[in-house]
């Protein structure tokens, strides 16, 4: 999985509905820490499961996230 691409839209769609990081890290049960990884240049592999939750927090479907 492109997680460099991931992160992107990531951060675009948290931007666009006014998450912070914080609070999207609350949502998805994940750090703050992670999510800032996950946005940043070198992010780490994301598990399947932490893409499923991403996109619930961001009310939006896990291939969205996947999309290149």
């Amino acid at each position: 999985m492109k997680t460099l691409n991931l992160g992107k839209k990531i951060k675009e769609l948290r931007k666009k509905q006014g998450i912070t990081q914080e609070r999207l890290a609350e949502l998805t049960e994940t750090s703050y820490k992670y999510i800032q990884r996950i946005e940043g240049k070198s992010p780490p592999d994301v598990r399947l499961s932490t893409v499923i939750r991403l996109a619930k927090a961001l009310k939006v479907e896990p291939t969205e996230l996947l999309e290149v």
